[in-house]
């Protein structure tokens, strides 16, 4: 197998830190898509968001390139 388990898990849970991420940054438009709405400079949209993605891209490239271990790759 190419990758193993751990490549795997590490794919998963990279995968849902940059859903998390997104998540994070969408939302909060104004009611009568005239107005504006000062929500959309908040903190979590802002500085969170973005950090929480790229920790999912980062971990992703870790994910990919960390190579399997000897037991998993036996299998």
């Amino acid at each position: 197998m190419l990758f193993g388990k751990k490549n795997f898990i590490l794919m998963a849970v990279s995968g849902l830190l940059i859903i998390l991420g997104f998540i994070l940054m969408s939302g909060g438009g104004s009611a009568d898509q005239v107005s504006f709405n000062p929500d959309i400079f908040s903190a979590s949209r802002i500085q969170l968001a973005p950090w929480v993605c790229m920790a999912g891209f980062v971990l992703m490239v870790y994910a990919i390139m960390a190579a399997p271990k000897k037991k998993d790759h036996e299998e």
